[in-house]
């Protein structure tokens, strides 16, 4: 007991005066503390757990409300967004023990009963704050909590991510387990070996540690790559995109093309140093995001379905229970455009879309509405394209010419650093659930155009390339605008020869239009002055933000009806559909046999289907749960203004020949097979002039010439301007 009297200055450390700063060295066993309090005892209502219940229910890993702990005590939520990377360990060591001790004992292999060992639990976070967008993320977000939505672009292959390293030493075979950082962080090994050496032994030197890879512990880790929404982007820009490393539970979750919000630890890693131009920059990281909490937003729900107040719900149903909704929503589609009723309807349609139905048999029937323009230049194509991707809960715009099958559908891409394959989504994989715009269709290279072929019928994108084969989907709408082969729309050549796409394609539209530029005096006068007074009152202020509201209030109410609503036909509209179908094929049955041809456009179950979407999608302006007749009236109304119009239109339909027209056009083809040899050239104003002064009639020439030409008899050349006859 020597040395008990000195005299020395005795204390314990009191917690009696806390000092100020304390926050920052909260010690884990007391948060570990609470975080166990917190699950065993959260309650919402009465005597119901549910963070016990859950840990139970699956016990792999649990999903924490950030709003619950911050109920249960204001402390905890602040301490897991300052350091994440310290608090987050401590709460999975706490489920995991109050995981163990909610279970019963077990037997063990002697038949003892014992206490189960506490196993894994992988703790993910949610929270309804917004998400921060992508261009903020700062030095100052380092190692916090952070919040961002995109779409992921590629996902790489799973990998093996060590926890622990087991390490043995080359000389004296001592073997010791490091830790290893989390996220794509390495293990630190240390440099030497704290063996003591014994007389005579050699002692152990630096740098000793192996690593044994068979003994260490591993999971499961891949990597992400999440690009910003395309709406999000300012215009001009690039859009960004940020790396986020998920882990355990969460790998294979996701696939490329997935609109996604994640909660994660916003950290740095040491990139390879093979890139050269970061070889001499010691102290530059790249920033990752280590994902704790993902949000899988689907075209069902984008941007979460909770986010409409209670009075935007009591307007929208009170502005559905209103009458004439159908119309209402017309007007204020494209309000800048003059007339073009028929085109608003169908792009009303076409941005409320159909319902998707899901067959016993697992095929799925797509319910977007696809639409496809077709006329002469400045009839406001473009602008009913520019106005839905400003609409549209979720859009891309593409231009025909600018676009290739791999950047519409999705193209495989070698990391530069792994060497190895992974997936980018392309344009329609991106849009999943909105609406793809394509401009300029008809330049489109013809096998691009193949590319979206499946995408249109069957809302899927399939891929076998590089040794990835898969199936993405595309649940997309497509409004596609094109011009016919020769710049505007000819009345004198048939339907065929003016809509220049494969019938293939042109089956997969619901509805197209023929947008003709038609001269008429008290129409145009309107036009023009209705452009004038658009370009004269374009700055007034106080129509601006009215403006905007307009936009922003119909793009909400869209996406409320897409979330609420999916009709069905009724039965007596179904047996109404029924006979209009066959009474459609039975006349175009008739008039091929009339005419000879072909109709340009055909009529198949896919325009059946067509009907159907457009009348479940006018029931859904009005929220109804029921397709009635009056809807499936008004959608073929609609169909038989667009497509059966095209469909008719062109020279042969239009005119009735009698027998002598038919003798006049017989008699004309004989004089221009006199007048012109096999391989002669002659222009058309002298052949006319030449037949006329035998007393021809003007216009029964030009149709002689048109019918030979279909028969491939004689080619225009020089812009129609001279004939060359042909064997």
């Amino acid at each position: 007991m020597s040395g008990w009297d000195e005299g020395a200055v005795y204390y314990s450390d009191q917690p009696q005066f806390p000092e100020a700063g304390d926050a920052a060295t909260v010690s884990p066993h007391a948060v570990m503390t609470k975080f166990k309090e917190f699950i065993r005892t959260f309650e919402i209502g009465q005597n119901c757990f549910p963070y016990r219940e859950a840990l139970l229910d699956n016990p792999k890993r649990l999903l924490v409300h950030l709003e619950d702990l911050l109920a249960f005590d204001s402390d905890l939520p602040s301490l897991i967004r300052s350091a994440p990377a310290d608090f987050l360990p401590v709460f999975e060591k706490a489920a995991a023990e109050v995981l163990a001790s909610l279970r019963m004992r077990e037997a063990n292999e002697t038949g003892e009963m014992e206490e189960p060992t506490p196993s894994d639990v992988q703790i993910l976070l949610t929270s309804r704050e917004d998400p921060v967008s992508m261009r903020l993320l700062g030095a100052q977000y380092i190692s916090k909590l952070v919040k961002i939505s995109g779409i992921s672009i590629a996902a790489s292959r799973v990998k093996a991510k060590a926890t622990y390293v087991f390490l043995v030493c080359k000389n004296c075979r001592k073997t010791r387990e490091v830790p290893c950082r989390p996220g794509l962080g390495g293990a630190i090994v240390p440099r030497s070996c704290d063996h003591v050496p014994q007389p005579g032994e050699e002692p152990c030197p630096l740098d000793p540690w192996m690593v044994v890879p068979d003994r260490s512990q591993y999971v499961d880790q891949q990597t992400l790559k999440l690009q910003e929404n395309p709406e999000d982007v300012p215009t001009g820009e690039l859009p960004r995109n940020m790396l986020l490393s998920v882990d355990r539970h969460l790998v294979q979750l996701i696939v490329p093309g997935t609109r996604l919000t994640v909660m994660g630890i916003y950290s740095i890693f040491q990139a390879s140093s093979s890139s050269n131009s970061h070889k001499g920059a010691v102290a530059i990281r790249q920033p990752y995001i280590r994902v704790v909490g993902l949000e899988d937003t689907n075209e069902a729900s984008s941007r979460g379905p909770a986010n409409f107040t209670p009075d935007e719900e009591e307007e929208f149903k009170k502005f559905a229970g209103s009458q004439d909704v159908y119309s209402s929503i017309c007007t204020k589609i494209a309000p800048s455009i003059f007339g073009h009723e028929d085109v608003k309807k169908a792009v009303a349609c076409l941005l409320f879309g159909g319902s998707r139905k899901s067959l016993p048999d697992g095929v799925k029937l797509r319910g977007d509405i696809n639409v496809l323009l077709l006329g002469d230049p400045s009839t406001a194509k473009s602008q009913f394209l520019k106005f839905v991707e400003k609409t549209a809960p979720i859009a891309v715009y593409t231009s025909g010419k600018g676009s290739s099958a791999a950047g519409l559908t999705a193209s495989v891409i070698r990391d530069s650093s792994t060497r190895e394959f992974y997936l980018e989504g392309g344009a329609m994989v991106l849009a999943d659930g909105g609406v793809v715009c394509i401009d300029e269709f008809d330049k489109m290279r013809p096998e691009d155009r193949v590319a979206i072929h499946e995408a249109m019928e069957q809302q899927t994108i399939s891929i076998a390339k590089a040794g990835i084969t898969t199936v993405l989907n595309s649940r997309t709408s497509v409004l596609a605008a094109a011009n016919p082969p020769s710049g505007r729309y000819d009345d004198l050549k048939t339907a065929q020869d003016n809509i220049d796409l494969q019938t293939t394609i042109l089956s997969r539209f619901d509805l197209i239009f023929i947008v003709k530029d038609s001269r008429n005096f008290l129409q145009d006068q309107k036009i023009a002055s209705h452009i004038i007074r658009v370009h004269a009152s374009a700055d007034k202020v106080t129509d601006e933000n009215t403006d905007s509201k307009e936009d922003n209030w119909l793009k909400r109410y869209i996406q409320y009806c897409r979330s609420r609503c999916h009709p069905r036909l009724t039965e007596s509209a179904a047996m109404k559909l029924q006979q209009q179908y066959v009474k459609i094929r039975e006349d175009m049955k008739k008039r091929a046999h009339e005419t000879g041809e072909a109709a340009p456009i055909p009529i198949t179950v896919r325009q059946l289907e067509a009907i159907v979407r457009l009348s479940e999608s006018l029931a859904k302006m009005r929220l109804s749960h029921d397709a009635t007749e009056d809807d499936v009236g008004k959608a073929f109304k609609l169909f038989d203004i667009s497509t059966m119009d095209a469909a008719r239109s062109g020279i042969n339909q239009q005119i009735n020949i009698t027998s002598e027209m038919a003798n006049e056009i017989k008699q004309a083809e004989t004089q221009i097979k006199r007048r012109m040899g096999i391989g002669a050239r002659l222009s058309e104003r002298r052949l006319i002039e030449d037949l006329a002064r035998m007393g021809m009639n003007d216009s029964m020439v030009r149709r002689a010439l048109l019918i030979m030409h279909q028969r491939g008899e004689v080619e225009y050349q020089r812009e129609r301007r001279s004939i060359v006859r042909k064997a």
